[in-house]
């Protein structure tokens, strides 16, 4: 593996006494994508919280880019880590423009040349430059995700975390959009950790990933061995014979 990026070790979460996530390690090669899947309740969302720094009932190890995370975290690390959410409607101010939803974030982190930025980020998602001065409500599913992307990048971080990025978008606009993450992740040098209940979807935008069952992740294993079949625990092959199914339905 390349230079470690990201670094998990015995990762646990709890919620009052109940343990969501249970000793859960992982890491994350520099340029990599690596995807999380299982059921709803699964715990995959919350080590994404967790990593993301929205949840702090975690202990454990945490390391990015060598840095071992402290709380409360420093400033700097909600440059370098950006998450993009499920639903590109809720996570997008609706009565604020593009244009003021993408410099806010330079805003926030001092970063000038905003004009320039802006435009650029929104070439990156192959957005019209007139969406810039449109509210989310003007847009489509598909637009409003590319406008998240885009926020999530336009501070240029290093690591994306990307929860269920396609699930609310319609099957066509989400191979758009998952190309485009590909894309992205390839120009940009990006290292990806995304999250889905899709195993196709996760299949085609990362080479590596983890099953999550019941707060534990019972198998890690390479996209190439999920498609050739060589799993080895049942839950992998439960789900990997679901989606087959679906896809074949």
């Amino acid at each position: 593996m390349s230079h470690r990026m990201i670094e998990l070790r015995d990762l646990d979460v709890t919620f009052g006494d109940l343990s969501v996530v249970k000793r859960v390690s992982f890491s994350v090669g520099k340029g990599e994508s690596f995807g999380i899947v299982g059921e709803s309740g699964s715990g995959k969302s919350t080590i994404l919280r967790a990593m993301a720094g929205l949840n702090d009932s975690w202990t454990g190890e945490m390391l990015f880019d060598d840095v071992e995370i402290r709380r409360p975290r420093p400033k700097d690390f909600f440059r370098k880590v950006q998450m993009v959410f499920q639903d590109p409607f809720g996570s997008l101010h609706p009565r604020q423009t593009i244009d003021r939803i993408l410099s806010e974030i330079l805003l926030v982190h001092g970063i000038g040349d905003i004009d320039r930025r802006i435009n650029k980020a929104l070439a990156d998602v192959a957005l019209p430059q007139a969406t810039r001065f449109r509210f989310p409500h003007q847009l489509s599913g598909g637009q409003r995700q590319r406008v998240a992307i885009a926020r999530a990048l336009i501070a240029e971080p290093s690591i994306l975390l990307l929860d269920e990025p396609t699930s609310a978008l319609d099957v066509s606009v989400q191979a758009e959009v998952l190309n485009l993450l590909m894309d992205l992740r390839e120009t940009l040098g990006l290292t990806y950790v995304m999250v889905s209940h899709n195993l196709a979807v996760v299949a085609h935008l990362c080479d590596r990933l983890g099953v999550m069952q019941q707060g534990e992740m019972v198998e890690q294993l390479s996209a190439e061995d999920l498609r050739a079949g060589r799993v080895n625990h049942p839950h992998t092959r439960e789900l990997r014979d679901l989606s087959v199914a679906l896809e074949e339905g």
